[in-house]
């Protein structure tokens, strides 16, 4: 028998707010990263503090808002009403307090529970908040959450509004990086919610004037639509839609009180209903649904009162009522496309004609493909019943009540032994693997009968869960994990061209990355570097001193187990793969991957760059 654990009043404790929001963050901020996702923890503190920022705006106060990030410090100033300077330390430190609770004062707010900021604070090493009101300052200094300095108020002749600086703490957030582009594209999509707003970002201004009009435009190639985009706006409503040529898949951005709803909800679930009935009862045809909504690029934004989303990160809207005198979610926005889009069409016929064309393209497509797709279906049934290529993990990305399912991560390696090295040394919990047998297909202007004709596409396909919808995607992070040899880096192209060619939403929407593993291991007796340039290797061997041993990793398979472990855990270094607005995927993969060799051969000779290794004499 073991020794009896004694269970007293000794053993049970109240965390005050601090400890509890550092000792489970994820419960407030999702996934911790370091940033290198864009749903990492260290932008949605830089959200949580522009929410309210934006609120203020929605208001009616302060039409710009100042930030700059600079290394580790972000500073957030805005030109709203400021906050009330005798509850200035009360809104950042003390759970549960704020503005927002009245529904009168903020009717469609997005910050309403009063933890955000709070949360930011005792994440933060350094966190300052400072509010302009009547002609006064009042600021307060806080570290970890605690308060360490309390100013008193004093005479200010600045603009009124709140300005609050921080630095996130680098024992939460390892290794962390602000991502220009994920900043970016962050602050866009307020601008785009909030026409009239300016946000002024390390000198780059960010302002809009079209709304979600804007927004499609900025996220697709406006020669890939089939039609020009459909702009409808209502009180409480905003909704762009077209059509892509190329893109197979449907896409979408739903936003609810300015918050980017990247999980969908309510919400998106009734748009893609509402738009399937309108368009039926506009042609008086009973099309599928699926021939309606493929290659659909939209957007959707609405308002509604005290909305309740399905986690603190606010990603989900679990909502079905608009509030107040209104309808539900459901019926709100039906009616609203019965309406507009309806009139719309009728409006602009060749908008229509070219529509229509499109859902038949889509149909006879999908009749294509009905056979090749219950083939392969077949063949994913019996090869899934000894699939050796998927060695899955337990916790999934549709797995709404699991607390690590932002972590679930899906690595494709290429052989045996690169496999076998992640295989061992992964968390069974929420690392997948996939093996491929070897190169795998170039795709490139190959139709989606590929995906189902080709075995490893289709196997792969049936892993993501991705065939009918992105939505139902099992894995948060996509990561291929080559090696980083000329072989590895072609199967890495083979492999984007593939996304980019049949699931750009994927990388699109921050899904895809490229595992960095070191390339040099340097160490003595006392120490171990591991080395992922040839700049790191020389530091390391600098700070070791003497004759160190260093060894030089040629792929994934000579890498032990035990030491793989550190190098896809906590510590994970992952590239995003991501879409250069200014071009193309068809310009980049006719490029990379199309038949111009001559084009090709120039660009590689122009650009080639010959490592040397010198030869130490002594």
């Amino acid at each position: 028998m073991g020794q009896k654990v004694k269970y007293t009043e000794e053993n049970i404790r109240s965390l005050d707010w601090k400890e509890h929001i550092r000792m489970r963050p994820g419960m407030y901020i999702g996934k911790i990263g370091d940033g290198s996702s864009y749903d990492d923890g260290i932008y949605i503190l830089l959200k949580e503090i522009l929410d309210n920022s934006i609120d203020e705006f929605v208001m009616g106060s302060g039409k710009t808002i100042e930030i700059s990030i600079k290394d580790e410090k972000v500073s957030v100033r805005d030109y709203g009403r400021g906050i009330p300077l005798g509850k200035v330390v009360d809104v950042v430190s003390k759970m549960n307090t704020g503005g927002k609770y009245d529904s009168i004062a903020f009717k469609k707010s997005v910050g309403l529970n009063g933890v955000g900021t709070k949360a930011v604070n005792a994440l933060s090493s350094f966190f300052k908040v400072s509010s302009f009101r009547d002609d006064l300052l009042k600021s307060a200094c806080f570290e970890f959450g605690n308060l360490i300095k309390d100013f008193e108020e004093e005479q200010s002749n600045k603009r009124k509004g709140t300005l609050i600086e921080f630095i996130p703490d680098s024992k939460i957030f390892k290794n962390y990086k602000f991502r220009v582009e994920y900043v970016e594209k962050m602050l866009k999509n307020y601008v785009y919610l909030n026409p009239g707003l300016t946000i002024n970002f390390n000198g780059n201004k960010f302002f809009s004037n079209n709304g979600l009009k804007d927004l499609l435009e900025d996220r697709t190639n406006v020669l890939d639509l089939v039609y020009p985009i459909i702009h409808l706006k209502g009180d409480d409503i905003e909704i762009a839609i077209s059509h892509s040529k190329t893109q197979y898949n449907e896409e979408y951005h739903s936003f609810v009180n300015g918050q980017n709803t990247t999980q969908g909800g309510t919400h998106q679930a009734a748009f893609r209903e509402a738009i399937v009935k309108t368009i039926r009862d506009y042609f008086g045809k009973n099309y599928d649904s699926s021939d309606i909504r493929k290659s659909i690029v939209s957007a959707i934004s609405i308002k509604v009162m005290e909305p309740v989303f399905e986690s603190q990160t606010k990603t989900k809207l679990g909502s079905t009522e608009m509030g107040g005198n209104f309808p539900s979610v459901r019926v709100y926005i039906n009616d609203f496309l019965k309406n507009k889009l309806d009139n719309y069409l009728h409006k602009n016929s060749e908008v229509a004609e070219s529509l229509q064309k499109k859902i038949i393209q889509a149909e006879k497509e999908r009749k294509e493909l009905s056979g090749i797709r219950k083939l392969a279906r077949e063949s994913a049934k019996k090869a899934s019943l000894h699939n050796k290529k998927l060695r899955d993990c337990r916790i999934h990305l549709g797995d709404l009540k699991k607390d690590r399912r932002l972590e679930s991560t899906i690595f494709i390696t290429e052989g045996d032994s690169a496999s076998g090295s992640i295989t061992k040394s992964r968390d069974v919990n929420t690392q997948a693997v996939f093996s491929l047998r070897g190169k795998p297909l170039n795709t490139y202007g190959m139709t989606k009968k590929i995906v189902y004709q080709n075995e490893e596409f289709n196997l792969l396909q049936s892993a993501l869960n991705i065939e009918d919808s992105i939505e139902d995607l099992r894995y948060n992070n996509i990561v291929i994990a080559t090696d980083a040899d000329v072989d590895g880096m072609h199967i890495r192209l083979l492999l984007i061209t593939f996304f980019l060619q049949f699931f750009p939403e994927l990388i699109k929407q921050g899904h895809l990355y490229i595992l960095q593993t070191p390339l040099f291991r340097v160490r003595n007796k006392k120490q171990t570097f591991y080395c992922y340039s040839e700049n790191e290797r020389l530091q390391a061997i600098e700070k070791l001193g003497g004759k160190p041993e260093i060894t030089r990793f040629k792929g994934l398979g000579e890498i032990s187990p035990h030491e793989f472990k550190f190098f896809i855990g906590e510590n994970i270094k992952l590239d995003p793969v991501m879409l250069d607005r200014n071009t193309t995927s068809e310009d980049l993969m006719s490029f990379y991957m199309g038949k111009n060799t001559q084009e090709r051969q120039k660009f590689i000779i122009n650009n080639l760059k010959v490592e040397l290794d010198f030869v130490d004499n002594d």
